[in-house]
């Protein structure tokens, strides 16, 4: 028998975030306009004409739109992100991309959400950096939200609603020049202080601590160090091996090992679990240790109504593994206790003297590949911390001066 679902015709429907027409034909959505229009209409008719001609196979369009959709900037915003969250998904959760995404649409939906596409140029689109300049954005940072603007109106084109003369248009405008413009410069990251990790360590929950020691052994990333599971890891020679399940580069194609020498073995020995599939590093382990030493110093006695005072459904319970973000809160907290700012300062003076004597999970990779090339040479780091060019490790690696100065006080 025939497949009866094979011979439907995909339906007209409605978009409701940016309330166009669509229909999808081969797990695409092609948008058709405005929902209920006589033109979204033959154009639905048009489309799967051709489908169908076609063998039920999407032709790609050749000719260039006539004229824009009367589509505004704020409905193509809110299309793109109801795909960016289906597409910058990596294990069942939204990466980091999308919220950056989110942030880049902020001062265009505010400024320009009512404005037509098709009246947005590089004027618009220069108002909009202007914004995020006079917000406090670096300079980088805004280059990085323009592109993703940029993005946007790209995926409009690929979808048969911007027109390509207007994503033409925006492409022209330049990206902003170190020096060469209001916008501020940010200041390259650099490795942590010794002093400072060494002071902080000492305040941090064991997990914590032996997260920030194994980046500094190891040179892996926040992300590598809080998805361990003892699962990933192979312990069956002198040197470890860990492959994480995912990890930043892996939508390249690249695959990425972390080798685990034998201190940064003694380091999570005491972690490691039966259970290959939980994570080594658990917030809730170090929950129910501070709850074990609060016990432990106690001084009077449990009266019996106390035994078990667990709320049933508490609004904040500790998760199974660190996430990037509660790893760098936890050490944040860790050296503003460290290093209490002294008294008598306003505000400002606060927050500046806190800025400088916080230090981040991102930094302990800078120490690992600063380490690195100056014991074994750039080529060595570069394979240590999983880069494919030793450009990236550049960046990582804060340079030695102090032995290039000796070295020309001999041969200079």
């Amino acid at each position: 028998m025939p497949d009866r679902r094979s011979a439907r015709i995909p339906k007209y429907r409605l978009h409701k975030p940016s309330g166009l027409a669509v229909v999808r034909l081969n797990g695409r959505d092609i948008y058709l306009g405005q929902h209920g229009t006589e033109e979204s209409r033959q154009r639905y008719e048009q489309v799967i004409a051709e489908w169908l001609s076609n063998h039920r196979q999407l032709t790609e369009r050749r000719e260039l739109l006539d004229s824009p959709r009367a589509l505004s900037v704020g409905e193509l915003v809110v299309a793109y992100l109801e795909h960016a969250e289906g597409y910058y998904v990596k294990n069942g959760h939204p990466t980091g991309e999308f919220e950056n995404i989110k942030d880049a649409v902020r001062q265009l939906s505010r400024l320009y959400g009512k404005t037509l596409v098709a009246d947005f140029g590089p004027p618009e689109l220069k108002a909009v950096r202007r914004a995020m300049i006079r917000a406090g954005l670096c300079r980088n940072v805004v280059n990085a939200r323009v592109n993703r603007i940029r993005r946007i109106f790209k995926w409009g084109v690929s979808n048969q609603f911007v027109s390509t003369s207007v994503l033409q248009a925006l492409q022209a405008l330049e990206p902003l020049k170190r020096n060469r413009s209001q916008a501020r410069e940010s200041a390259p990251v650099e490795p942590a202080p010794e002093k400072r990790i060494k002071q902080v360590l000492k305040l941090l929950p064991r997990q914590v601590a032996a997260m920030a020691e194994l980046q500094l052994l190891t040179g892996m990333r926040p992300g590598e160090a809080t998805a361990m599971r003892t699962g990933d890891l192979d312990m069956s020679g002198r040197i470890w091996v860990y492959k994480p399940g995912s990890h930043k580069t892996e939508h390249h194609g690249r695959n990425r090992v972390v080798f685990i020498g034998p201190k940064a073995q003694q380091v999570m020995s005491p972690f490691l679990k039966h259970d290959l599939d939980a994570f080594i590093f658990s917030p809730a382990d170090a929950v129910c240790e501070l709850r074990q030493r609060l016990r432990t110093k106690r001084r009077t006695r449990v009266q019996p109504s106390q035994f078990c005072r667990a709320k049933p459904n508490p609004k904040v319970e500790a998760g199974p593994r660190y996430t990037r973000r509660s790893y760098a809160q936890a050490i944040k907290r860790a050296c503003d206790k460290a290093f209490p700012p002294p008294k008598g300062l306003n505000k400002d003076e606060i927050r500046e003297w806190r800025k400088q004597h916080r230090w981040s999970p991102n930094q302990l990779r800078h120490n690992a590949a600063t380490f690195l090339r100056k014991e074994f040479g750039i080529e060595a780091a570069r394979v240590v911390l999983g880069h494919a060019s030793s450009a990236v490790t550049e960046v990582y690696a804060e340079l030695d001066l102090n032995r290039a100065a000796d070295i020309m006080a001999q041969v200079g």
